[in-house]
């Protein structure tokens, strides 16, 4: 009876992740000829991670070419980032996700810790 206390407690107990809106962004033309742009916010619900990084996709998750400011962004707990995500009008087509994973200092290895990788995919017209 005890272990069916403690997984129902198990799974009723919250999971603290990060999150990244929009869930379905759209890449416009940007101010550049040939560049597509999308703006991206993230926040940060993990006390034990302050750094994410980003990365586009194509359909079987293999890395698309983009420029953003930094490619792992420092958020700190419970604050938000809003960043640009620039892509080549060339890699339009193979674009599918955007992904952001959080990642484990080297010292806190030692200690059991979770990686979270969140994606949000592209709307296309």
């Amino acid at each position: 009876m005890k272990y069916i206390i403690l997984i129902l407690g198990m799974l009723a107990s919250a999971v603290n992740a990060h999150e990244m809106t929009p869930t379905y962004p759209k890449l416009a033309p940007s101010s550049y000829e040939g560049i597509y742009k999308t703006t991206m916010n993230m926040f940060n619900k993990r006390a034990d991670v302050q750094y994410y990084e980003v990365g586009v996709f194509n359909k079987d998750f293999k890395v698309v070419p983009f420029v953003t400011s930094y490619s792992v962004i420092k958020i700190n707990y419970l604050s938000h980032v809003t960043f640009d995500i620039y892509v080549r009008e060339e890699d339009l087509a193979n674009a599918v996700y955007i992904c952001s994973q959080s990642k484990i200092k080297t010292e806190d290895i030692t200690r059991t810790a979770i990686s979270s990788r969140i994606c949000s995919k592209f709307k296309n017209d």
